[in-house]
């Protein structure tokens, strides 16, 4: 047992080193099954507008690749499944696979990936047996190109190989499959490539007939008793996509792999669905997806590795009207084919990426959690020093309703981030405040973005924090000796806490 707990130390410190490597990143997959796709010069410029700086392509289509180029964004191109057989059984087919696909276009399209087929082992079983080679051919290109150090080499699979998937630490592959994972393992580990897994927890939601509850499957917040716990680890699991991912890591334990990250090459909710498919819906797409986000982005992890968050591609970003299949199928995307938004996501805190409102109504609202005392400090800051206009927040006024630091510091960084231009650096309030997409106005109280109030002061220069402005005397310097003592002590106790999770 002691000999265990220790691999499995091991193994987390191994995948510690593997994921500091770069931070989590949120991408969005480009399906292209519809009747009216837009042109890729319109795809890209809705990249832009939303701030993706990561797709992942079902193909290499010459034209979206030259239209992704000089763009910054990271691309991830895929090898179809048609194409699979020839790539598999011919070295030299890989290598002009790759010079078309990839030397063409490179750096000036930064692609970073090559998908070689997709869900293979379960989509097309015959060809599991030419995909390693497959995976190796095309990286042999990348090799003779020098390219490989720049672009990764693996190919997604479906969750559904994963057996015994709960409790987590169970997990195995199906071992019908080990002739392909073991060889597909071993390249990955010795490439320093990663797992792509697309985990669908719609699929495992409506599958379990009933065993799984719908809240579980959509990140929403779990009384203790409601949350799921690995009986072998003791940790508790409070949503379907944290369970698959450490299934995924405990499986290639299992194999003995220890330091192969995983990246989720498709997750995502469906926003309609037919007569069978009640749970498939706006509000439940609007929740999964933007939970998915902050997930991600907050950098939660999973129980398992808490802190380690994997990068994820949401799947899709247009509905796709000519999808075969249920109703549910044509319904992923996040756009319709106009770039109009299925629905607003509820996002905060994501540096406006994916605040997918196309009428670009941003907010700069109180973070969730945030100190109450370090939200006094800054709404004083903002009512004096910051030259706020506070006066709609007094007893009897419009949004002196509800009367709490939350909402009434919410207003006053709303009203400073409008005034400022809405710049980036005017909504952080040392860290209290973010940016929003969701308006939060109500009843009366109308909050400067929803009136259009979006002036820039060229010639403003904002206030610093510092400021002890002697204009104010109700100011609060949020850099006071208690707020610097309370930041060094919260500080320290991260340290000690890191140092005892490492020992």
């Amino acid at each position: 047992m002691a000999v265990h707990s220790l691999l499995l130390l091991l193994f987390a410190v191994s995948v510690l080193v593997v994921a500091a490597d770069e931070e989590p990143f949120i991408g969005v997959n480009i399906g292209t099954d519809l009747s009216d796709m837009p042109h890729p010069t319109q795809v890209v410029a809705l990249l832009k507008a939303q701030q993706i700086r990561h797709v992942r392509l079902y193909d290499a289509d010459q034209a979206m690749l030259v239209a992704l180029a000089k763009t910054g964004i990271q691309v991830v191109i895929t090898v179809p499944n048609e194409e699979l057989l020839a790539i598999g059984q011919s070295n030299s087919t890989a290598a002009n696979w790759v010079s078309h696909n990839v030397v063409a276009h490179y750096p000036a399209t930064n692609i970073t990936a090559i998908c070689v087929g997709s869900e293979v082992l379960t989509a097309l079983p015959n060809a599991a047996k030419i995909l390693v080679n497959a995976l190796k051919y095309i990286h042999s290109a990348l090799v003779a190109s020098n390219l490989d150090r720049q672009i990764k080499v693996s190919t997604p699979l479906s969750s559904s190989i994963i057996l015994d998937s709960f409790p987590p630490s169970q997990a195995f592959f199906n071992k019908s499959l080990n002739s392909v994972l073991v060889p597909m393992l071993d390249f990955l580990q010795s490439t320093g490539s990663y797992l792509m897994l697309n985990i669908y927890p719609y699929y495992d939601y409506m599958q379990s007939n009933g065993v799984i509850p719908l809240d579980y499957a959509l990140f929403k917040p779990l009384p203790p008793n409601k949350e799921a716990v690995d009986s072998n680890t003791l940790l508790h699991y409070t949503n379907v996509f944290d369970a698959m991912v450490d299934a995924a890591y405990f499986a290639m334990l299992f194999l003995n792999y220890t330091n192969i990250p995983v990246v989720v090459t498709e997750s995502g909710w469906p926003s309609k669905g037919g007569s069978n498919e009640p749970d498939a819906t706006i509000d439940n797409a609007n929740t999964y997806n933007s939970n998915l986000i902050k997930h991600v982005l907050n950098q939660t992890g999973t129980p398992k590795y808490p802190g380690i968050a994997v990068s994820t591609y949401i799947y899709e970003l247009y509905n796709e009207d000519m999808k075969p299949g249920p109703l549910s199928e044509k319904n992923w995307g996040l756009f319709d084919a106009n770039g109009a938004p299925i629905y607003i996501l509820h996002l905060t805190g994501s540096d406006a990426l994916l605040a997918n409102d196309t009428s670009n109504q941003t907010f700069c609202i109180a973070k969730e959690g945030a100190d109450p005392k370090m939200l006094q400090a800054a709404l004083d800051w903002a009512c004096g020093p910051g030259k706020v206009e506070c006066s709609a927040m007094r007893q009897g006024q419009p949004c002196y309703e509800p009367d709490n630091v939350i909402a009434h510091s919410t207003y006053a960084f709303d009203s400073y981030y409008h005034k400022m231009g809405k710049t980036p650096e005017s909504c952080d309030f040392n860290g209290v405040a973010t940016v929003s997409t969701t308006d939060p106005s109500h009843g009366s109280c109308i909050f400067p973005g929803s009136l259009g109030r979006n002036a820039t002061f060229t010639n403003v220069t904002a206030p610093s924090m510092n400021s002890t402005a002697s204009d104010s005397s109700s100011a609060y310097n949020p850099h006071s000796s208690e707020l610097r003592i309370r930041s060094l002590l919260l500080m320290v106790i991260g340290f000690l806490i890191c140092g005892v999770v490492l020992l």
